[in-house]
């Protein structure tokens, strides 16, 4: 049995929840607000905020609607992003934005952002809004290096962790703090979260370039397309010979690559050792967070948790 037929209870409890609040009225943007919610995603966040409940003493059933809300801040934030990349799939189904227009897209967003602070224990609001300002900063952050020649890794590091960590930092965090932990255990676990944040970014970009696209959702080297300056491209275009790095700075600048040109980028990230090197950053990451677990007592939601953090860079999606 795998990590998510294992933890099927909580995904049912969890999507139960999102059910229960994403009805009313006009029924097409509850339908629009529902439609990648209830598509097949992961469940990566609420799980980790039910577990976190429970691994330092309450039940994790207790942390199920903060899961929820957690999860519909999650999707707020995805619906705007394709809205911004022009991504017309996400999870192997249309987006939002191109079933139901760009207008009643933002609102969809808008609406499942609101109902997150109207489901979140109350105990969690200020975590929960913390971290959706990050995620603001760290959008803004991704898309104003697109036009950029030159990004560091540290400030790719910055931008992640604004980005998708602090997400995964607020699910445990804010489990924790449901789950009445104390704060040494409220530390430890949203440092947890955080380092599992920014592996979970990691193998993102790494699955964008070596992905069955099927499984994948959409289109295997998007992000090349847009000029992305996710880690692999700056670690390759650190790397490369002159000549090499130069190819991959037009292909990165260039719009509307064909494929032939996806692939040939695809193979400069290969050539220059740049997929292995990220691969081996998020295991870093991992074993990070497996430090941060040792503050916790041993139990069985603290052993999901380090299967969580497995699941993570072992995952082809």
């Amino acid at each position: 049995m795998d990590l998510m037929e294992k933890l099927a209870k909580e995904r049912r409890l969890v999507n139960l929840e999102i059910q229960k609040t994403l009805i009313g009225k006009p029924d097409r943007i509850y339908s629009a607000a529902r439609h990648l919610c209830l598509a097949g995603g992961k469940m990566v966040r609420p799980m980790l905020c039910m577990l976190s409940c429970e691994a330092v003493g309450g039940k994790r059933e207790d942390g199920a609607r903060t899961g929820a809300a957690i999860e519909l801040m999650h999707t707020f934030t995805l619906i705007h992003d394709d809205i911004m990349d022009a991504d017309d799939m996400r999870r192997g189904k249309p987006s939002v934005h191109k079933l139901y227009g760009v207008p009643t897209a933002i609102l969809a967003g808008d609406l499942l952002f609101s109902k997150a602070f109207e489901i979140c224990d109350p105990r969690a609001y200020r975590i929960l809004a913390r971290a959706t300002s990050e995620i603001c900063e760290g959008q803004e952050l991704d898309v104003s290096f697109e036009k950029r020649t030159e990004v560091s890794e540290d400030e790719y590091m910055e931008m992640i962790r604004k980005k998708t960590g602090v997400l995964l930092e607020a699910a445990t965090e804010a489990g924790a703090v449901v789950g009445g932990g104390k704060d040494e255990q409220v530390e430890a676990l949203a440092s947890f979260g955080l380092s599992i944040g920014l592996a979970f970014q990691i193998q993102d970009d790494i699955l964008g370039v070596t992905a069955d696209e099927e499984k994948l959702g959409k289109p295997v080297g998007s992000d090349i397309v847009r000029g992305k300056k996710n880690l692999i491209a700056i670690n390759a275009l650190a790397s490369l010979k002159e000549k090499e790095r130069k190819e991959l700075l037009n292909l990165l600048s260039k719009k509307g690559n064909t494929d032939a040109e996806i692939s040939r980028a695809i193979e400069l990230f290969h050539d220059s050792g740049s997929i292995d090197y990220c691969k081996k950053k998020a295991r870093e990451y991992i074993k990070t967070s497996d430090s941060s677990l040792q503050e916790i007592k041993d139990s069985t939601a603290r052993k999901e948790l380090r299967l969580i953090a497995d699941y993570v860079v072992k995952r082809d999606l």
